[in-house]
Parts: structure tokens; C-alpha cells; sequence
């Protein structure tokens, strides 16, 4: 399962950072087309690194 939602996760990364280089939308005010990009991204970020608290017993 780690292995999948680390991928999951730089996948995400990646398609977020690419919708960057060719938009001026942020995280704060994402484009109507970056908006999902971010939210998979974040969500997946906040799941990978609880993964790895509950992994490393680590608060």
C-alpha cells in the first residue's frame, strides 16, 4: 500500500507542478483547470505523510 500511495503521491506532485509551468494559478487562487490538481495533490500529501507518522511512531 505505501509503495501505491507514494506513487499515487508524485504523480500528483508532478502533474501539479506541471499545470504551473505553463499557469500563473496558485494554491491559494488555483485556476478552474489547477483546482483538482492541487486538491489530489494535497490530499494525497496529508495521506503520505500520516502513512509515514504512524509508520515511524512519530507525532
Amino acid at each position: 500500500m505505501a509503495a501505491d500511495l507514494h506513487t499515487r503521491y508524485m504523480a500528483a506532485s508532478g502533474a501539479w507542478s506541471a499545470h504551473l509551468k505553463g499557469c500563473q494559478c496558485t494554491a491559494e487562487e488555483p485556476c478552474p483547470d489547477g483546482a483538482p490538481l492541487w486538491e489530489r495533490f494535497a490530499h494525497l500529501q496529508d495521506a503520505y505523510l500520516t502513512h509515514l507518522r504512524e509508520t515511524k511512531g512519530t507525532p
